[in-house]
C-alpha cells in the first residue's frame, strides 16, 4: 500500500522564516528519497536557477493522516549538495559535534498566541478583555480560550513521538505554551519545528491562526517567548559551571548583542524590562528572577547543580540558532575554564 510522505522544510523568508510542506506518494517508508522544489517561490533562489534540494533528516509518524503515513523534516541543500544559506540546522550540527563531549541538553518553552481574524482569541470585538491575572494556567470558559486545539495538538505531538513534555495556558487570553525536552540540541530543534508544523495544521482545522509574534497585542500585555533551558554535564554536576555559563553569556556587550540580535524578530518590543523580561540591551542573571536575562532556578542554587534558563529568545526564534549560540558561548567558556 502506498504511503503519503509530507516533506517539511524551513524557507528563506526574512526576518522570520516560515514552514513549507508538500506531499509525495511513496511505495513504502523503507527509503525516503531526496526531492526538489522551486526555491524562487520560497525566498531561497532566483528564477533563473530555482531548483533546491530537500534532504530528509527526520522521519516521524503523521498523526494527522494516520496509518503508515509519515512527516519528513528536511534540510535545504544547493543542487551541488552543500547546505543552503538558510539552512541553520547544518550550522548547529557543526557546533554540536565540536562540543559533543560536554553533553549539552536543552528544553525549550514555546509560547504562541491564537488569533481569530485580527484579534487574539478571547479578545471581544471592539474592546479588550479583563486585565491579565486569571488567565495563566486558568480554568473555565472566562479564562481559557482554544483548549480543544491545544489538547489535540498535544495528542498529535505524542503520536508523532516528539519529546513534548507539557502544556499550559499563558498570561494573556488566547496565549499558550508547550515544552520540548530535555534532549540534545538537534532533537529539541527538530522536534520544535515539527511541533510548530502540527500546531499550525491543527489550528487550521478550527479556522484559527497560531502566531509566534513576539508582541501579539500591544500595550499592557505579555509578549511571547521561547525560554531556553540549557545544561552541560559539568553544569549538571556542579554550581561553579552554572556561574561560568551565566557569566559567559554577558561577558561583553558584543556577546550580549550577538545573542539578542539572533533571538528573533521584534525582540525590542518584547524585552522592555516589564512583563517578566529584562531590557533587551542589558544583561543580567539571578536566582529565581524572571526579570533577569537568565534565570537560575531556585532548586539549582539549593542543589548546587542543574541548568539555567535564557529568558530572552522570542517565540519566533529559530531553535537551531538559539541552541547553536548557547552551545558555542557556554561550552567554549567552560572549556577555557577547565570545567568539562
Amino acid at each position: 500500500m502506498a504511503i503519503k510522505a509530507e516533506y517539511i522544510w524551513i524557507d528563506g523568508t526574512k526576518p522570520t522564516a516560515k514552514l513549507r510542506s508538500k506531499t509525495r506518494v511513496l511505495p513504502n517508508a523503507d527509503k525516503i528519497p531526496t526531492w526538489g522544489f522551486d526555491g524562487s517561490s520560497t525566498n531561497q533562489a532566483e528564477g533563473h536557477a530555482s531548483d533546491r534540494v530537500l534532504d530528509p533528516v527526520r522521519v516521524v509518524p503523521d498523526p494527522i493522516r494516520g496509518g503508515e503515513h509519515i512527516l519528513v523534516l528536511c534540510e535545504v541543500l544547493e543542487t551541488d549538495g552543500t547546505p543552503h544559506e538558510s539552512n541553520n540546522r547544518a550550522l548547529l550540527r557543526e557546533v554540536a559535534e565540536r562540543y559533543a563531549d560536554q553533553e549539552s541538553i536543552f528544553g525549550i518553552e514555546q509560547e504562541y498566541t491564537f488569533f481569530k481574524g485580527s484579534r487574539p482569541l478571547g479578545f471581544p470585538e471592539g474592546g479588550y478583555p479583563a486585565p491579565q491575572g486569571g488567565y495563566y494556567c486558568g480554568v473555565g470558559a472566562e479564562e481559557v480560550f482554544g483548549r480543544e486545539i491545544v489538547e489535540l495538538h498535544l495528542d498529535r505531538c505524542l503520536d508523532a513521538g516528539l519529546a513534548i513534555c507539557g502544556i499550559n495556558a499563558e498570561v494573556m487570553p488566547g496565549q499558550w505554551e508547550f515544552q520540548i525536552g530535555p534532549v540534545d540540541a538537534l532533537t529539541v530543534s527538530d522536534d520544535m519545528w515539527i511541533a510548530r508544523y502540527l500546531l499550525y495544521r491543527t489550528a487550521e482545522e478550527f479556522g484559527i491562526d497560531a502566531t509566534l509574534d513576539a508582541k501579539p497585542a500591544r500595550g499592557d500585555w505579555n509578549g511571547a517567548g521561547a525560554h531556553t533551558n540549557f545544561s552541560t554535564k559539568a553544569m549538571r554536576e556542579g554550581y561553579e559551571a552554572i556561574i561560568t555559563a551565566c557569566e559567559s553569556l554577558g561577558a561583553t556587550q558584543e556577546k550580549v548583542l550577538e545573542h539578542v540580535n539572533q533571538y528573533g524578530d521584534d525582540i525590542q518590543s518584547r524585552l522592555t524590562g516589564k512583563h517578566e523580561t529584562a531590557p533587551w540591551n542589558v544583561y543580567s542573571y539571578g536566582v529565581s528572577n524572571r526579570g533577569a536575562s537568565v534565570r537560575i532556578p531556585w532548586q539549582v542554587e539549593v542543589e548546587q547543580k542543574g541548568y539555567i534558563e535564557d529568558r530572552r529568545p522570542n517565540a519566533n526564534v529559530d531553535p537551531y540558532v538559539v541552541t547553536r549560540l548557547m552551545i558555542n558561548t557556554c561550552c567554549e567558556a567552560l572549556e577555557k575554564a577547565g570545567q568539562v
